[in-house]
């Protein structure tokens, strides 16, 4: 893998399978995956483990704020 990611073909400078992982969980965090759906990709056992891959948009805060109170315009 590699040699398939590296910089300029320089060996040591590509990805590892771990960095690459790293790297999905992240691009599936900040797209909106919730923190379950990340457990079951990543198959961590602790939330803790994977929060920081998780990332709520303000639109799905409104969202849950909303349930709070539907029909409250002022939240």
């Amino acid at each position: 893998m590699d040699a398939h990611t590296s910089v300029g073909g320089v060996p040591g400078t590509g990805w590892d399978l771990h960095e690459y992982r790293h790297s999905g969980l992240t691009h599936l965090g900040e797209a909106g995956a919730s923190l379950p759906m990340l457990m079951a990709k990543s198959r961590h056992k602790k939330p803790e483990n994977v929060r920081k891959y998780f990332h709520p948009s303000a639109e799905a805060i409104a969202e849950v704020t909303r349930l709070l109170a539907p029909g409250d315009s002022r939240r």
